[in-house]
């Protein structure tokens, strides 16, 4: 096949890849995460060597996504009132700065745990504002019809970077240390930099500036509360968030205790769930057309829960790498489920606000996630904590399903009272 039937074939497959914006977007991306995942196998792995401890570990996330927890709300009204390439510029070259002063820190060989604390506290700061940034440009980067492909997109980015990246530090922190790998970080960000500034955009619709902060979230909020599309995705997407997405912190004990395994036990797992996020997500991309379905969502978040509590049995690295395909293939078809459903029924006006809630429920739970995660598993084991985690997530979400079917029950009898 010649090259620009390929490329041919490759526009009709992922459509959003015709879009020159998205590209340069998508590029850069495609670097820089791989970065950002070689920094985070890096700082875990640091972190745990220093301190030998769960609990510890689950503090350094408490630090990372503590800000976006206390901020995401208010960090959407900014998002709503300034431009959005702008604003992205401004946090990729804060997160450069973060992974330089880390990286200077391990080689002047003085690193200590509450530097790695403040340090990723300050990331965290910065992601407030980036990541509901970052999901609010994808709409003027591509056309309403390929959207769902352009977040597809961008989450088999994610997860190549999740499968490549953790292989490389694991590869590379052996021979040069965590600090080179904190560099290598701070230089990936620089693709991005560059893509952002060929992007050309139209002006943006901007919200009135003169309201106030608790205004402007409440509106947001209220925006929520009106649709139930809205409400099952946000409020399945925070089980998920909180409790799946947070078993992380098990997995560097699992692969030392459980599986004998160690760095590269470690290494391999999350490259394992990588790719079948990988798989999940190229296959999600390719559905560019329709909206997606309520019962793809709650689907697959029950049963990436389920597929949790199995790993409490799990004990040779065959299996569980076979296992976590499946995590990681079932965890981001809900994840690109939950996005494209929220993205698809956002008017533009209140993108920013209803993003940075997605956001928080995303990840500014993590902090209570991964306290969860680190205290069961610092007192139970790895395969507990496993176990809980799968198990709290389902109850969550059956407790979503009970709270969606009263509100449309509720508004069915006023309809026809009405």
């Amino acid at each position: 096949m010649s090259g620009a039937g390929l490329k041919g074939r490759v526009s009709r497959v992922f459509p959003a890849l015709k879009q020159r914006n998205f590209r340069y977007f998508w590029l850069g991306q495609c670097i820089s995460l791989i970065g950002s995942w070689i920094q985070t196998t890096a700082q875990q792995w640091l972190v745990y060597t220093m301190t030998k401890s769960a609990l510890l570990l689950g503090l350094l996330g408490v630090a990372q996504f503590g800000p976006i927890m206390l901020l995401s709300l208010f960090a959407g009204v900014f998002v709503d009132r300034y431009p959005k390439k702008r604003m992205l510029i401004f946090t990729q070259t804060c997160l450069t700065i973060q992974a330089l002063v880390l990286a200077v820190l391990v080689w002047l060989g003085h690193i200590a745990y509450w530097e790695v604390l403040l340090l990723a506290a300050f990331m965290g700061l910065v992601n407030t504002l980036d990541l509901p940034t970052r999901q609010s440009l994808l709409p003027q980067l591509v056309p309403k019809k390929d959207l769902r492909s352009a977040i597809g997109l961008n989450s088999a980015i994610v997860n190549v970077a999740r499968i490549l990246g953790p292989a490389l530090a694991a590869l590379l922190m052996v021979q040069f240390g965590a600090g080179f790998l904190f560099f290598l970080n701070a230089i990936s960000f620089i693709p991005v930099l560059v893509g952002l500034h060929l992007i050309k955009l139209k002006p943006e619709n901007i919200i009135n500036a003169e309201k106030r902060v608790l205004a402007g979230v409440r509106d947001g909020l209220a925006y929520i509360h009106r649709s139930s599309i809205l409400l099952g995705a946000v409020f399945s997407m925070l089980a998920i968030g909180t409790f799946v997405m947070n078993f992380s912190v098990v997995i560097p004990l699992y692969a030392v205790e459980v599986l004998k395994r160690g760095i590269h036990g470690y290494a391999f797992l999350l490259s394992a769930s990588g790719t079948g996020s990988l798989l999940g997500a190229l296959l999600v991309a390719s559905w560019a057309k329709g909206n997606p379905r309520l019962r793809l969502l709650l689907g697959s978040a029950f049963l990436v829960s389920g597929l949790l509590l199995f790993l409490r049995n799990i004990h040779t690295l065959p299996l569980a790498i076979g296992m976590f395909v499946m995590i990681g293939f079932v965890n981001i078809i809900f994840i690109t489920t939950a996005n494209s459903t929220v993205q698809l029924n956002t008017e533009d006006r209140y993108r920013g606000r209803v993003m940075s809630v997605y956001s928080f429920a995303f990840s500014g739970t993590t902090p209570i996630g991964n306290l969860f995660a680190g205290a069961v598993t610092q007192w139970w084991g790895a395969g507990m904590g496993f176990f809980l985690c799968g198990a709290a997530s389902a109850f969550f979400l059956l407790l979503t399903v009970l709270g969606l079917g009263l509100k449309l029950r509720k508004r069915s009898s006023f309809d026809r009272s009405s």
